[in-house]
């Protein structure tokens, strides 16, 4: 019996992990030159070089997937009316999406106050602040430097980004698929403006296209339990556990509102706009939400995201092949919670009273960091230093260098959040649209299920 896609990347994710910390005991009490050592070694690096390998499979298929999917589903429209309309529903669920997580980041973070002890400022987080940033890796530290050379009018890039100055140039760089989705959208307008003959032929090559990018995408998913298995076993093999100790507080508020986020808030959106199960959407992503957590990576998972949307929760590919490339792009619930969180995290520990007026900018500077920052490298990173700086908090470096040591593993669990958000969109907006057959039984629990997630 062939055993379905998440199971099968579940399964690499817990036999990563468990050999993982078999090696790391081993590790501990082995001399560095020893033969268990050296072995552990070599298999970190072969395990590194695959998950490589896997994400760059990935990375190669966006610009491609993503070009002929927006082109094949707006040329099919023969036309552009309700185009408007489309984007305008588009943009408003993922405002309030947004909206929304960070009201459970700050209402969580200001229950459990994860920085204080006894009301006061927790003094051990402190010193492990400064403790980490003493002993930083100089590739902590050469992203700490890359992202205090950030300001905060940077988020105006976002604009700039979406009309490239070279669109081959921004294909090549993943960091620019804000220009290549608008590209995508004025070349296929421009098609439906060509004669019935022309405009046929065109569409007829991207679907295809489309088709074949498709047939690449399972490929490459064919071989995603190792390649997740490479991802993994190295993260968590080089994750130390006492500074997850030290900040488990801080960890447990994090991935509390991402919990709340993931199965209350989104969940009540699908039932109460969407008219949908829950449960069946969660059926339908598991293997891009799972994908989502090992790879890190929005836009990377977008292949995954686009083929779970579409086979098995039915929405259509007119939708899907809007809504989700600009959702991997500009919507970034997990992270917006993430960074109002860590903030105010960083201002408790530091004994820097935050109010209303000044958690409302928070808020404000939260919303435009996680769009305008989006398509650069550690933007989290970049965000936080640039809401730390705008809301006067002290020792933001230390705080991030030690915020960067464990961050891994809650920026897989916010990259799941961000990519469930995307498909929620996809499906409240396909059934506002007057789309049918959207998460039905036999879709998402049937054979198309069993071949297609």
């Amino acid at each position: 019996m062939k055993v379905k896609p998440h199971w099968q990347i579940l399964a690499a994710l817990v036999l990563a992990t468990i050999t993982a910390i078999v090696f790391r005991g081993i590790d501990a009490t082995a001399p560095p030159d020893s033969t268990p050592a050296v072995f552990i070694g070599r298999v970190m690096a072969v395990a590194a070089f695959i998950g490589d390998l896997f994400m760059r499979a990935l990375r190669m298929i966006i610009v491609p997937l993503i070009f002929s999917s927006v082109v094949a589903g707006i040329a099919s429209l023969h036309g552009v009316k309700g185009f408007g309309r489309l984007f305008g529903k588009t943009a408003g669920f993922y405002a309030l999406s947004s909206i929304l997580a960070i009201v459970v980041g700050l209402t969580m973070v200001n229950l459990i106050q994860p920085g204080l002890e006894d009301g006061k400022p927790s003094v051990l987080i402190r010193d492990a602040f400064e403790a980490e940033a003493s002993e930083a890796s100089e590739e902590q530290i050469e992203k700490v430097e890359s992202a205090k050379g950030r300001k905060g009018g940077d988020i105006w890039d976002f604009f700039k980004r979406m009309i490239p100055p070279n669109v081959i140039a921004a294909a090549s760089d993943n960091g620019q698929l804000l220009g290549i989705i608008f590209f995508s959208i004025l070349f296929a307008v421009a098609m439906t403006r060509l004669p019935k003959d022309e405009m046929s032929t065109l569409r007829q090559v991207f679907q295809s296209l489309n088709d074949a990018m498709i047939v690449v995408t399972r490929w490459i998913m064919a071989v995603a339990p190792i390649g997740v298995y490479g991802l993994i076993l190295p993260v968590v093999f080089e994750t130390g556990g006492e500074l997850f100790l030290k900040l488990g507080k801080y960890f447990a508020t994090v991935l509390g509102a991402l919990a709340v986020h993931l199965f209350v808030v989104m969940p009540l959106i699908l039932r109460l706009l969407g008219k949908v199960s829950p449960l069946a959407h969660f059926r339908a992503m598991r293997t891009a939400l799972l994908t989502a957590f090992s790879t890190a990576s929005s836009s990377a998972t977008l292949p995954i995201t686009m083929r779970c949307v579409q086979d098995n929760a039915g929405v259509s590919k007119r939708t899907a092949s809007f809504t989700l490339p600009l959702g991997a792009t500009v919507n970034m619930d997990g992270t917006a919670l993430y960074e109002c969180v860590a903030v105010l995290f960083v201002a408790q520990v530091m004994g820097i009273p935050m109010g209303v007026g000044a958690q409302f900018m928070v808020v404000v500077t939260a919303l435009l960091t996680s769009v305008g920052v989006a398509g650069i490298p550690s933007a989290s990173l970049v965000a936080i230093f640039i809401i730390l700086k705008n809301s006067g908090i002290p020792g933001a470096e230390a705080a991030v260098v030690a915020l960067l040591a464990v961050d891994r593993l809650l920026d897989m669990s916010r990259t799941a959040v961000n990519v469930f958000g995307d498909s929620c969109a996809a499906v409240v907006v396909a059934r506002s649209e007057g789309e049918v057959g959207i998460l039905e039984a036999d879709r998402t629990s049937g054979p198309a299920a069993t071949d297609s997630d």
